[in-house]
């Protein structure tokens, strides 16, 4: 029996707002129908849209020709064309239009083809064009962390009122060290960060208050770098009038998943006189995603 062998893909873009930029970023997709979007989670207070593409990998793949790289470098070129950074603002960080792409290996694929799609396609974005490509975790050669360059980039302070984000990337972080690519980011642009890790879910859970410094304590005990729950990692964002939340990456979710980070955030609300809602994920877990991929293709199955 042949192993079934899917790589995934998430690709973040930083717009939610404007339907015919979604639209041309998605018919873009559907050129490649051997890699289907399974899932779409959009935002309009962040201002940022989430996409889950799937496709099956050949035993011996070519990166030049996979269809999961093909339908997410159409969506990166629908996206530049389509979205200007200078133009957008929201609540949620960005350090560029397309702001983050992470492929994850699926069934029995290897952490090594995924990191392989990876590089290939940061090739294109960086040298073709012309837009700063970061590389982290197997697709790095030191496995570099996605948040260590979002802290050297910036990508947590808020560069405008009431805690947003808004215009292009500041002069101060114009000149940078991408790992292919230019050194300069174009200001409607700005720069792509690109991995390849093992699976990680997103869980955020909100808390009734506006208080965001009250808010980031409680992010900072929650996530593994404050001391709290080894492998998540946690921000507090301003999500609307009344309403703060603690957004996690899970980075290892069968050690530590939302159940346990909702009790945490509870925990620690309830210790500054706080409320904590319902958490909830922006995507299905990967059991799931696999699952509606081979309702999509059932041959596969």
């Amino acid at each position: 029996m042949l192993k079934l062998m899917l790589a995934c893909c998430k690709v973040y873009i930083s717009e939610s707002r404007n339907r015919a930029a979604l639209e041309l970023i998605e018919r873009a997709a559907r050129l490649f129908p051997e890699a289907p979007i399974i899932n779409k989670f959009e935002d309009e207070t962040y201002n940022r849209v989430g996409y889950t593409l799937v496709s099956k990998l050949a035993p011996k793949p070519s990166s030049d020709t996979c269809a999961l790289r093909g339908a997410v470098l159409a969506m990166v070129k629908a996206a530049f064309e389509a979205i200007n950074l200078e133009m957008h603002c929201g609540n949620h960080p960005r350090l560029g239009v397309v702001d983050h792409i992470c492929f994850h290996p699926l069934a029995d694929a290897s952490l090594k083809q995924t990191a392989g799609i990876a590089k290939s396609l940061a090739a294109d974005i960086g040298s073709n064009l012309q837009v700063p490509t970061f590389l982290y975790g197997a697709a790095h050669e030191e496995e570099r962390t996605l948040d260590s360059i979002r802290r050297e980039l910036g990508y947590f302070k808020p560069n405008s009122s009431g805690n947003q984000w808004a215009g292009g990337m500041k002069s101060e972080s114009s000149l940078l060290k991408p790992d292919v690519g230019p050194a300069q980011a174009a200001q409607a642009k700005g720069v792509v960060v690109i991995g390849s890790t093992r699976w990680v879910d997103n869980y955020n859970v909100p808390i009734f208050s506006s208080n965001i410094a009250a808010v980031r304590r409680i992010a900072k005990r929650v996530s593994g770098r404050g001391g709290g729950l080894p492998s998540v990692q946690a921000m507090a964002l301003a999500y609307g009038e009344n309403v703060t939340e603690v957004a996690c990456n899970l980075l290892e979710p069968s050690r530590i998943g939302g159940d346990q980070v909702q009790l945490e955030v509870e925990r620690h609300a309830e210790e500054e006189g706080m409320i904590a809602g319902k958490g909830y994920y922006t995507d299905f877990s990967q059991e799931k995603i696999i699952k509606r991929y081979l309702d999509f293709n059932p041959l596969c199955d």
